[in-house]
């Protein structure tokens, strides 16, 4: 069971069922019994003295309770190496799901982590979506008796950087700061172009486009320069009407967005160089 069971993953009998042809509710209720397997919710099972972590209970619920969740918004950039500018409040987890729920009866077992559900921006659909590796690290036998190290690498779906930051802006005002989300930006100097415009290009968020620019012009990176202009990206453009965004802000002429008042900046003067 040690070796059927990845550690640190939760996992249900019908997995087990999968993994061991004469598994049954017979062989179950025994591993239960002699500690050799510990019930972490109704159906739900994990190694004994196993460790618990977000990552773990992620990549089992997409590879074995087969949900379409995935992780997101300012986890993915936490995982993507932006940790510094993220300051996930309390530990919560951004999760994505298109259509299910979150399984998480079993959540108890991690009382720091709250995971928190979003429904993303679906419009984009499975676009800029990269695969992170969960790795227990688990320790067995090898030959000889000499034990040693063998990797367990459980793969599960994050947005990349460029799908996380539309995901964060998706929810500026509301959970995100325009502050914060300006911060984040800061780190990302090497955001891939191509990717990005597949992404703007599929995001029908009027207001997401609007800030994504807004936000990319208040930075210098080489990668802006290698964008299509926000009317060059396909008919809908940046929309039409003003959004409100920072409620008691400034209007940006330029985006049509209210903007805290703070971050507001003057509008470029155009000269007049015809003579007249």
């Amino acid at each position: 069971m040690q070796n059927l069971v990845p550690d640190g993953l939760p996992v249900t009998k019908q997995w087990l069922s999968k993994q061991a042809p004469d598994f049954d509710r017979h062989a179950l209720d025994n591993l239960i019994k002699s500690k050799q397997l510990t019930t972490l919710a109704s159906g739900v099972y994990i190694r004994p003295g196993a460790t618990l972590t977000w990552q773990g209970v992620v990549a089992a619920l997409q590879t074995i309770f087969h949900t379409d969740l995935s992780v997101g918004g300012l986890s993915a950039l936490e995982l993507n190496g932006f940790a510094h500018y993220c300051h996930c409040r309390g530990n919560a987890r951004s999760i994505f799901s298109a259509k299910t729920g979150c399984p998480l009866g079993y959540t108890p077992a991690l009382p720091s982590v709250q995971f928190v559900r979003h429904s993303g921006l679906s419009s984009i659909g499975r676009a800029g979506f990269v695969t992170w590796e969960y790795d227990t690290n688990e320790r067995t036998f090898m030959t000889g008796g000499m034990l040693g190290q063998r990797a367990s690498a459980w793969p599960f779906t994050m947005s990349s950087p460029e799908r996380a930051y539309l995901e964060v802006l998706n929810d500026v005002p509301g959970t995100i700061s325009f502050e914060h989300a300006n911060q984040l930006l800061q780190g990302m100097t090497t955001l891939s172009p191509r990717r990005m415009e597949q992404l703007l290009r599929k995001c029908t968020s009027v207001k997401v486009r609007r800030l994504f620019y807004w936000m990319a012009e208040r930075h210098s990176y080489a990668w802006l320069n290698k964008l299509p202009k926000p009317e060059a990206l396909d008919q809908l453009g940046l929309g039409s009407g003003n959004r409100v965004l920072a409620r008691g802000g400034r209007l940006d002429p330029k985006y049509r967005i209210t903007v805290p008042e703070e971050m507001w900046t003057q509008p470029a003067l155009t000269m007049d160089k015809s003579g007249s």
